[in-house]
């Protein structure tokens, strides 16, 4: 039997890959797992990967064959692959480049394209497409209405049918902008190589009609803007920038300002307080999904034919609400950009963003980038408190959403909080929740300003900028401070609840923290969990995202003498 002990992979017949760390061989093996496989856990000592369709299919877009990856698999193993395996990477692998999208004979016309006769009568009969194929041309080829582009890319992977989308671009109105080194400011800065590797992913193989649209994953904290300007630098088309909020809008903003040629008449603001369109325009995900009536149409969606775009950017992908994807379906001719730090989508549409904004890109382990100083090191620390006796009473008689709600604020959690802001006395700190009477309270507690959704935006703004400065050193904030708020000195970050087991919601606030500090580059993230309650058993799921990069959680307990 073949068995070569170095080897770091076991690779198992249901798609499962268990990649040991210890060995010599683990970065070159954990390094071709990362094109092909997904990560599910990565704890100290064995990390597991999965194949599925569409990691399999994200890497024959990134340019992977289906025998590299047996390669590489047969490689790294320790022992005989199974057949199985190698049969479900050649086919999944396979499936992508037999159907091609190719540009029509006119502006309104597109042909898709099967290798053969045979897969093209497949696909016709697979459930809803043949309603999105127009006049055969031939029986490997049909046309297709250039509008029922993404909604036809959509259906194909919805039935295990990727298509190759070669039909091109419009290149949109042209934009003469330059990166500024130094930047406004005074500020030197160049591209990080992992930086420049992820623009050169995005935009490679034009030639070919193949770049162009994709998504970048990198940690909070790892430039994920900057790679965003440098392809709009490069492009040089008109863009439009979808930010998940009013905060992460006028960040973006500032940073255009701040590291490129724009000028601020360049740069407008679509928001709720003003409605510019500029050839550089932003606006959010609320604004999009705007509706004057429930049920109604959506105001703004006009938005995105207002100028001739040639570049859409998404920034935190993963959030894209479900109305944009059928806006971003009808614009498959315009470039597009997602960025994020984890593909993970809790309602199962991350085969929507391989169909309608693109294959994943480029993508870097978040532990790599920590090792080589980009993100600050995190400790991760789960701090369980036990629920009084009459607590417990009232938790024992209530339903399951108010058992999750009572163990979520449970007064003690106060006292925790008080702790280890003592603890971290002088650091720039955050406490993060989602109750807001609870918030409410520590505001009080720790005469600390409170940050919600009904905090005015200019107070936000204020609020945020005093912090930079270190006027203020500990915020307390909402739910809205989960996403794209760039607080770079913020070390310390203490979450007293969450959003039951989101792990989305886990991984943006561990990134709150993530920005490289000048000198130790340590950070600490605290969640204050309720000892033997359902908040305990979500918060382990909420964890999930972190352990799978590789972040430890050390657990430290408080006893109180009435539990």
């Amino acid at each position: 039997m073949h068995y070569v002990p170095d080897n770091p992979l076991i690779v198992q017949s249901d798609h499962s890959i268990l990649l040991e760390t210890a060995g010599p061989h683990f970065e070159a093996a954990r390094d071709a797992l990362a094109r092909f496989a997904e990560l599910v856990k990565s704890p100290e000592y064995v990390h597991t990967y999965r194949l599925s369709d569409l990691s399999l299919w994200n890497g024959a877009a990134s340019g992977l064959t289906a025998t590299g990856v047996v390669d590489d698999l047969q490689k790294w193993s320790k022992y005989p692959l199974p057949p199985s395996v190698a049969v479900y990477v050649e086919d999944m692998m396979g499936r992508y480049g037999r159907l091609r999208l190719l540009p029509g004979d006119s502006d309104d016309w597109l042909v898709l394209e099967a290798d053969t006769t045979v897969r093209m009568k497949e696909v016709r009969g697979a459930r809803g497409i043949s309603k999105l194929l127009s006049k055969r041309i031939d029986a490997r080829h049909y046309r297709v209405r250039t509008a029922l582009r993404g909604e036809l890319k959509q259906a194909l992977v919805k039935v295990g049918h990727p298509v190759q989308d070669l039909a091109g671009y419009t290149d949109g109105t042209a934009l003469d902008v330059q990166l500024r080194i130094p930047d406004r400011g005074g500020r030197t800065w160049g591209l990080r190589s992992y930086q420049e590797n992820a623009v050169g992913a995005f935009l490679g193989g034009q030639a070919a009609n193949e770049g162009g649209s994709g998504v970048v994953v990198l940690p909070c904290g790892a430039g994920k803007t900057i790679v965003g300007l440098t392809v709009l630098a490069r492009l040089g088309m008109r863009t439009l920038i979808l930010c998940t909020n009013t905060t992460a809008l006028r960040q973006w903003r500032d940073e255009i300002l701040a590291r490129t040629s724009l000028e601020p008449d360049q740069v407008g603001e679509y928001s709720g307080s003003q409605k510019t369109v500029c050839p550089v325009t932003l606006t959010t995900y609320q604004m999009l999904t705007h509706r004057r009536t429930k049920g109604g149409p959506f105001t703004h969606f006009g938005l995105f034919d207002a100028e001739n775009w040639g570049l859409v950017v998404y920034d935190e992908v993963h959030l894209l609400p479900a109305p944009v994807f059928r806006a971003v379906a009808s614009i498959q001719a315009r470039r597009r950009l997602g960025l994020t730090a984890t593909l993970v989508r809790e309602d199962g549409r991350q085969g929507d963003v391989f169909a309608l904004i693109g294959p994943k890109r480029f993508d870097v382990p978040w532990r790599d980038l920590e090792h080589s100083g980009w993100i600050a090191t995190a400790e991760c620390i789960e701090v369980r408190v036990a629920m009084s006796r009459a607590e417990r009473l009232e938790y024992a008689g209530a339903d399951d959403r108010e058992r999750y709600r009572l163990a979520s604020t449970i007064p003690a959690k106060g006292d925790v909080v008080r702790q280890l802001v003592e603890r971290h006395a002088g650091e720039r700190l955050l406490v993060l929740g989602m109750y807001l009477d609870q918030l409410r309270e520590l505001s009080r507690q720790l005469d600390a300003p409170l940050i919600t959704g009904e905090t005015r935006q200019a107070e936000r703004d204020r609020l945020f900028a005093a912090y930079r400065t270190g006027e203020v050193q500990t915020l307390v904030i909402s739910r809205v401070g989960n996403f794209s708020v760039d607080l770079p000195d913020a070390r310390v970050a203490i979450q007293v609840s969450g959003s039951w087991g989101s792990r989305q919601e886990e991984a943006q606030r561990l990134g709150r923290v993530l920005r490289p500090k000048g000198d130790d580059n340590r950070a600490w993230f605290y969640t204050v969990v309720t000892r033997e309650s359902v908040e305990q058993t979500f918060a382990e799921r909420r964890q999930r995202f972190l352990t799978e990069q590789g972040y430890r959680y050390s657990i430290e307990t408080i006893d109180r003498d009435d539990s």
